[in-house]
């Protein structure tokens, strides 16, 4: 979700700019932008993808030595050119007497202002003229009003007054070579040039990735202010940092996934890279010890004997995970746990309890939801956190106590794969863990369990294997409006996951319920025109699950079954099954929803829709 890059150099920066945002595709956008300073402000922008923008780029000849750039997920106003970053502010005048007149300051924004509307009627009052109905906008004629020739004061009297979240780099006609960052709850980091030269500004590392390996976080609050041979950066109050209160830091970050190779979509090619990524992320576990999840602020063995109960932050597919883990934690680890919609939770009532595990769990690091979450979890005296993540570098890592980095490699697809079952693998280490500390894991279990985890990889490979059958499934989905998945225990949230993968990249209205909900009102929905999946592992359930199967069958439904090698349903007319390559116990969450990923994906394929890049979603969520 919504791109910056940024630079300024002695070289055209521009190719720097567009290399930029094609490597932040990725996150999800609608339109795209880039301005640069070339005897005053040029822009290009559009609502289609960044090889187009690069056409106009190349029609206008744009080149410059400074510039911004960024891909726009809309919030306020549609997904339209006008409404595209980046914005110039020209001063007050009507907005005919603008048409013809160069703007002073170029701005691109990340994130949300809580009170765009108080200021732009300000604005208004002074004079103003908006273009768009964004709240950047607002923003950069803001620092157009406070501009008295020196762009960092105009930025710093500007931030005074915004409420909300928001990154933004910001230049200005009349300071050539001369770049201005600021954030509030949105990630801008600063990437320091190899000749020392050259300096640039960014909403991901992996934006500069190639380009320099120097970066420095920039922390809440920070102002950052860029030349050609040097930059200063100033804290919320203002205060000039030294490099030791910010220092650059050495980041390899990847240029972006590799080729696509036989698959049609990144999607198709991540759910097959899983085997990998659990392989990976298992590397080097020799053992179940609280010493895999230490981090840079604390030791894990000490966090874990002060606490007695787990609250677990999460948005999506990643809160799905969580809800998995809790059936884990409570059920060998013997912990009390909660799981909450990070959305929610601070904005309800709750009771803190300091010796709680607040645990984020998140694919970038980022998710503007859970970051705010965990601060209000810290603001209430539940100092003890974990994060189980994909991203070394991101904010969730740096500001928990704890962390377990997951090793899934670049998730391009937006509908998150390899990165959900990645989590499951560490949100298991971590139950193991927890259990072994408070003594409800013997030697045996571990190793049994270590070895379990071990296997998972080959396991995985099995269940690839399905995909044929699961294709036949899909032809007959793409056909359908809606559809119902049910689940019991640790499947449920598999379940939730599956309705969640099909509804994303489909468009097909899905919903999963406890399977013993069924006759407590969903089953008024069942017909012959609503397929209901169903994940049926051979475990204490099962005999529970066939009633409710019985229950659909009664009604003229379709049931599609994921059922284990040993569970004894056999197909029939309404009733088709996939059979499982084996029961995996307490994992066998992760090898259940892969089916399903690959069911959702071949309807979408079906339907004709764009798979990696779903209508109105963004892969990284960083607004409110």
């Amino acid at each position: 979700m919504c791109g910056i890059v940024g630079a300024v150099s002695l070289a055209n920066v521009v190719p720097v700019l567009v290399q930029g945002l094609q490597r932040l595709e990725y996150r999800g956008y609608d339109s795209c932008g880039v301005a640069v300073h070339a005897q005053g402000l040029k822009r290009a922008r559009s609502t289609s993808r960044v090889s187009e923008l690069m056409s106009q780029i190349e029609a206008d000849h744009l080149q410059s030595g400074t510039g911004i750039a960024h891909t726009r997920w809309a919030t306020h106003g549609a997904p339209a050119v006008h409404n595209a970053h980046p914005h110039f502010s020209s001063g007050p005048g009507s907005l005919e007497s603008l048409k013809d007149k160069p703007g002073r300051v170029a701005l691109v924004h990340n994130g949300i202002i809580e009170n765009h509307d108080e200021l732009r009627a300000q604005l208004q009052a002074k004079g103003y003229a908006f273009q768009s109905q964004t709240d950047t906008e607002v923003i950069g004629h803001l620092i157009d009003s406070h501009y008295q020739g020196d762009l960092l004061e105009a930025v710093k009297a500007t931030v005074r007054d915004l409420h909300g979240a928001y990154a933004i780099a910001v230049f200005c006609k009349d300071e050539p070579h001369r770049l201005v960052g600021a954030r509030s709850g949105s990630p801008l980091i600063l990437g320091v040039g190899k000749d020392q030269t050259t300096h640039y500004l960014a909403s991901d590392a992996m934006a500069l990735a190639g380009v320099t390996d120097q970066i420095v976080y920039l922390e809440e609050g920070d102002v950052v202010d860029l030349h050609l041979k040097h930059y200063t950066i100033l804290d919320a109050s203002f205060k000039t940092l030294s490099t030791q209160e910010r220092p650059v830091r050495t980041v390899v970050a990847h240029s972006g996934a590799a080729e696509l190779g036989p698959y049609r979509h990144y999607m198709q090619k991540e759910i097959f890279e899983q085997p990998r990524a659990i392989a990976d992320t298992l590397e080097g576990i020799l053992g179940i010890t609280p010493e895999l999840f230490n981090g840079s602020k604390a030791s894990a063995a000490e966090v874990f004997e002060q606490i007695d109960s787990v609250l677990i932050l999460a948005c999506g597919t990643s809160y799905y995970s969580g809800c998995t883990a809790k059936y884990w934690l409570e059920g060998i680890a013997k912990m009390p746990t909660q799981v909450e919609v990070a959305s929610e939770y601070r904005y309800r009532d709750s009771v803190p309890n300091p010796k709680t595990l607040i645990v984020t769990i998140s694919q970038s690091g980022e998710t503007a939801d859970t970051l705010a979450a965990l601060r209000h979890a810290h603001s209430q005296g539940m100092h003890h956190s974990l994060t189980i993540c994909n991203v070394q570098t991101s904010a969730m890592v740096r500001e928990c106590e704890l962390a377990y980095i997951t090793r899934a490699g670049v998730e391009v697809g937006v509908a998150s794969t390899k990165a959900f079952t990645a989590q499951l693998a560490g949100l298991f280490l971590l139950t193991l863990s927890l259990a072994k500390v408070r003594g409800h894991l013997s030697q045996e279990q571990e190793d049994r369990q270590l070895t379990a985890m071990r296997h998972l990889p080959l396991a995985l490979q099995a269940v690839l294997a399905l995909e044929p059958q699961i294709m036949g499934w899909a032809d007959e989905f793409a056909r359908m409006d809606n559809a119902l998945f049910l689940g019991r225990g640790l499947h449920y949230p598999i379940a939730l996951e599956g309705a969640l993968k099909l509804k994303e990249i489909s468009y097909i209205h899905a919903e999963a319920y406890p399977a013993g909900e069924l006759k407590h009102g969903p089953l008024a929905l069942v017909t012959s025109s609503m397929p209901v999946v169903t994940v049926a592992p051979n475990d204490a359930l099962l005999e529970k699950l066939k009633s409710n199967m019985h229950e659909v069958r009664a009604r003229g439904g379709l049931l599609y079954v994921l059922a284990d090698a040993d569970s004894q349903i056999q197909s029939a007319e309404g009733l088709h099954v996939i059979r499982m390559p084996e029961h995996y116990g307490l994992l066998s969450p992760i090898l259940h929803v892969v089916p399903l990923q690959l069911l959702a994906y071949h309807t979408a394929c079906a339907r004709g829709t764009d798979v990696d890049k779903p209508r109105n979603l963004a892969k990284s969520v960083t607004v409110e």
